[in-house]
């Protein structure tokens, strides 16, 4: 038999080592799970929900194509319109972009309730919990109590707890 190949030579422990040390590196390169416990929102959870209208995850279609809207018009407003007898900045300016980004809310509520008929919802999905958080403290009209959200893959409900916080409390 030959020395090199015995269980207890030298080289055989390199190797094991080697295997070990990727094994560990590699282990630790995937996105870390949020714990399954309760995150708070907010303090106060006044105002969740007062958004009208019926929503996707709570949030409502007019609240969502209202924000279309709006980055619509702050585009269609930093660039030269198409039509070259407009002066950018200018009232005229102002009217194309006003009209132009009505349409387009009108087209995004259309297609909102579409697909509300149709009974398809967007899940509120984050890749983490800072970015959850975030969102929801932002959006806090816009969800309804008992929206689930899947944070990481881990899902929890948004409720209100008896000391008044809001919270994301696991499944």
């Amino acid at each position: 038999m030959n020395p090199s190949v015995r269980h207890g030579s030298p080289g055989s422990h390199a190797g094991a080592f080697f295997v070990l040390t990727v094994m560990m590196a590699t282990a630790c390169g995937h996105t870390q799970r949020p714990e399954r416990k309760t995150y708070v929102v907010s303090e106060d959870a006044r105002g969740v929900g007062t958004a009208e209208g019926p929503g996707t995850g709570g949030s409502g279609a007019e609240a969502y194509c209202a924000e279309v809207q709006k980055q619509c018009f702050q585009t269609c407003w930093r660039r030269k319109p198409p039509v070259t007898s407009i002066p950018k900045h200018s009232a005229t300016h102002h009217e194309y972009c006003t009209k132009t980004c009505r349409e387009e809310f009108m087209k995004c509520v259309e297609e909102q309730e579409a697909l509300e008929r149709m009974d398809v919802r967007r899940d509120l999905r984050f890749p983490n919990m800072p970015a959850a958080l975030e969102w929801l403290r932002e959006h806090k009209s816009e969800v309804a109590l008992g929206a689930v959200v899947i944070v990481a893959g881990v899902a929890f409900t948004l409720v209100v707890v008896p000391a008044g916080l809001l919270v994301l409390s696991s499944i």
